[in-house]
């Protein structure tokens, strides 16, 4: 490099070792009076404060960073919280619905087992286990057979009414047909009036049937149990009146109605003692009087 157009003042002030020195005279000059007196206590404050906000935007990205990871911590955490308490609130509720279940059953038992316990009523108390084959049979089938003493033609009810009849019997469960069959037939009576008649079921549901038009019959009448055929005794409640057709030129009145037990629902029931009607009186042989009468011409 050519340094003769080199500008004379360039070439002024003092050598490096000159500088080296000074420098190094002004550091330790600096760092004694700083040690001594605190002469740059003042430019340490003033030099921090204009170097804070870099200081500030450099530890931008590592707070981010942090606040990121804690973000995704706490939502984890949240997660994991909100599943168990999920599965904690479906397990009490689970056991809620089981005691719910349980205290209605036993609310059941009870009334079944003081019903079973009273003289008139004294019978078997049962347990449903499942229903029939065919869903529109309306067939039951109980734990108690004939081992229990259970034997075909029992009644069987509930807490609130007839249930039906039992129609097999094994060792071990029995056969129960309800009243809802279509093929099925109880003696019944108004309540109200003491007026009989027969109660048809036909699938689902009851009817009175071959009533004449002129009964007294109203809507929400009870009808229970005539005690005529010698199967249920007297007065179990059957069904209530819903809808009375008169049609006009009829001679009987179709009378609709809706079985009080609870044929769809209940678990436990109560077996019902065959009744026990009273020997008919012999017949009296014919007098000799009456002999004589047949013997004259």
């Amino acid at each position: 490099m050519n340094f003769a157009n080199t500008p004379s003042f360039a070439n002024q002030g003092l050598q490096p070792g000159g500088r080296l020195f000074l420098c190094v005279l002004t550091s330790l000059a600096l760092l004694i009076g700083d040690s001594q007196y605190g002469l740059m206590e003042k430019a340490r404050d003033a030099i921090s404060v204009v170097l804070y906000p870099l200081q500030r935007a450099a530890n931008v990205p590592l707070n981010l960073t942090m606040q990121v990871g804690d973000f995704f911590t706490a939502q984890a955490a949240l997660k994991r919280e909100n599943d168990a308490l999920r599965e904690r609130d479906l397990i009490q509720s689970s056991h809620l619905m089981r005691m719910s279940s349980l205290e209605k059953e036993l609310q059941q038992l009870r009334q079944l087992n003081a019903l079973a316990a009273q003289p008139s009523h004294a019978g078997v108390v049962a347990e449903v286990l499942y229903t029939g084959r065919d869903p529109f049979s309306y067939r039951l089938i109980i734990d108690k057979g004939s081992s229990s003493g259970i034997a075909s033609g029992q009644a069987v009810i509930d807490e609130n009414g007839l249930i039906g009849q039992v129609t097999r019997v094994q060792p071990l469960s029995a056969e129960v047909t309800q009243v809802i069959n279509r093929h099925y037939i109880v003696p019944v009576m108004i309540e109200r009036t003491g007026h009989r008649a027969l109660l048809y079921g036909f699938g689902g549901g009851v009817e009175v049937r071959y009533l004449p038009i002129s009964t007294d019959i109203r809507d929400n009448d009870l009808l229970v149990t005539s005690g005529v055929d010698g199967v249920y005794l007297q007065g179990i409640p059957v069904a209530r009146v819903k809808q009375i057709d008169r049609l006009g030129g009829a001679a009987f009145a179709r009378v609709r109605s809706e079985v009080i037990a609870g044929v769809q629902s209940s678990r436990f029931v109560v077996i019902m003692p065959n009744r026990r009607l009273p020997v008919a009186p012999p017949v009296p042989p014919p007098t000799d009087a009456a002999n004589t009468d047949k013997k004259s011409p």
